[in-house]
């Protein structure tokens, strides 16, 4: 009588737990995107659909969004066949610099384009190019949407080749098939299912960015773009608010063609964590080197240009070195700022993780139909644009006590990024055995000490990415934040769009440094931690 008792109350208190974060969800999530609905009734769609720049913003989204992720996802798997199957050095130097370009803001790579590639950029002065350089509108945004999105692509693809069982391939060649025909046969079918999660989410990611084509796009407008100037350079929130469901029919539907495929997909070859055979044919890892080099040069030349910008007094007409861009940033607003999205990253990567992590144990570790119902609201923020939420937020909380503090950048910012470290965490314990539970409750263990003595540290590396990615992220976004935050609670990230009329181009470059050398020392400490906990789990 005592254990179904004792089993009772665990399962009323399950239960209790998944309510209470299905309401969590429910509020920080759903509301919002409810309560915008009722703007669009006031919204002539008539008007908005058949305005001169509609069409052309929605042909514009289309194909520079499908060439851009094209080109990422390409790249994106070459680079990843070159860092993991081709044997070659300093594999783990190239992964790193060419995930670089994922820790600044999008709006910034934008900036780097011009400083780059403009009538007065650097290389089209070094070359000689200023009389024919035109960076503005289609290739501008297509350059800077591969920059911003094939690193994520990347890290997608490079890490379902890590895992590809090479017994297979081995077989092949002792059976006399050649490469081109393994590749044909063996990689890409096995590569088809990460190949279109990496297109769809890539899609998905550059349709909905309006950092891009806002600041390098010229006269060509995209939706994203559009939505920006109506919801914020005219704050016609309606209008916005239309854009913003156009927005959201690519996106769901890359959410949706992803989660189903992911539902029904099955691989049919055996996946395994030992470390791959990577070609050693002198011709491919000097191929391999090559490509990597130009690629690592790609995305560090905005990095670079920044740098040289940060300490010159006005690119290109003075160019004696100084410090002043930064005493402008930091002895300004700047540091303030610098201190409001410390705080804000810090806190939503603490709240999200632990929100996250209980979310991933209670849907994937104790499953009931209410599971799928948390599950569902969990991943839902993946089909949301970031801008979309700030109008849905700005529209349900203005007047409130929340409306402009700190907690509701944080709020806004877990419910944007909360989807892709909750699915880190499912994916973790979905790989433990399924019956250890059933073993610690016929020894008496209780769920919760199995959590806090079995979960948690063999998920530890995970938890410390989730945190990473939450902080990261928080500290780069500016869609989402752009509506909701006032003169004290102005994360840093918005000052490159107060500063993009400036004369002085350099203090946008001192903000980016900025971000990215705080991303950069979080990414060190959390590989830091995640190191001296490996070590001491191999010391017990």
């Amino acid at each position: 009588m005592t254990d179904l008792r004792i089993k009772k109350k665990r399962s009323v208190a399950i239960g209790f737990s998944k309510f209470s974060l299905m309401l969590i969800l429910a509020f920080v999530v759903v509301l919002p995107l409810v309560r915008m609905m009722t703007v669009l009734q006031f919204v002539d769609f008539e008007d908005v659909f058949y305005s001169p720049h509609f069409k052309s913003a929605l042909i514009n989204s289309i194909v520079y969004t499908l060439a851009s992720t094209v080109i990422s996802v390409v790249v994106a798997y070459l680079l990843a066949i070159c860092t993991v199957r081709v044997d070659i050095r300093f594999k783990r130097v190239f992964s790193i610099l060419l995930t670089l370009p994922m820790l600044i803001p999008s709006i910034s790579h934008g900036t780097g384009m011009i400083v780059l590639f403009g009538s007065n950029g650097i290389v089209s002065r070094l070359f000689g190019l200023t009389a024919v350089s035109n960076i503005y509108g289609a290739p501008g945004i297509i350059l800077g949407s591969v920059m911003y999105a094939f690193p994520v692509a990347y890290i997608m693809l490079a890490d379902v080749l890590r895992y590809e069982d090479m017994a297979v391939y081995e077989a092949a060649d002792i059976l006399g098939i050649s490469r081109t025909r393994a590749f044909l046969k063996i990689s890409l079918p096995y590569m088809k299912k990460p190949l279109l999660t990496a297109f769809f989410s890539t899609f998905s990611m550059i349709v909905t960015d309006y950092g891009v084509p806002l600041r390098i796009g010229g006269q060509e407008k995209t939706l994203s773009s559009l939505m920006y100037e109506s919801a914020i350079g005219r704050s016609e929130l309606g209008q916005g608010a239309v854009f913003g469901l156009v927005l959201l029919i690519p996106a769901l539907l890359s959410f949706g063609v992803d989660f189903f495929s992911k539902e029904k997909a099955s691989s049919s070859f055996v996946r395994s964590s030992g470390q791959s055979h990577g070609s050693r044919q002198l011709s491919l890892r000097i191929l391999a080197y090559i490509f990597c080099g130009l690629m690592v040069v790609f995305s560090l030349l905005p990095i670079i240009a920044f740098v040289l910008l940060s300490i010159v007094e006005n690119y290109p007409n003075r160019m004696n070195l100084t410090f002043e861009n930064y005493a402008f940033i930091l002895n300004g607003d700047g540091l303030q700022y610098l201190m409001n999205s410390l705080f804000i990253g810090l806190i939503t990567a603490l709240i999200g993780t632990a929100i996250g992590f209980v979310c991933a144990y209670l849907t994937s570790r104790a499953k009931s139909p209410a599971s799928r119902i948390l599950h569902l609201l969990s991943i839902t923020s993946m089909a949301i644009p970031g801008m979309v939420l700030g109008i849905s937020y700005l529209t349900t909380f203005a007047g409130s006590a929340l409306y402009g503090t700190i907690m509701i950048l944080v709020m806004v910012n877990m419910a944007h990024f909360l989807s892709s470290p909750y699915l880190m965490m499912y994916n973790s314990f979905g790989k433990m055995n399924e019956n250890l539970e059933a073993v610690g409750s016929t020894l008496g263990i209780g769920r919760l000490r199995m959590l806090g003595r079995i979960f948690l540290p063999q998920s530890f590396p995970t938890l410390a990415e989730m945190f990473s990615y939450l902080f990261v992220n928080s500290m780069m976004t500016i869609s989402a934040v752009a509506f909701l935050a006032t003169s004290d609670t102005r994360p840093i990230s918005l000052m490159i769009k107060e500063l993009e009329r400036s004369p002085k181009v350099g203090r946008i470059a001192v903000v980016s440094l900025l971000i990215l050398a705080v991303n950069i020392l979080i990414k060190i400490i959390v590989e830091r931690v995640k190191s001296l906990a490996a070590r001491k789990r191999l010391e017990q």
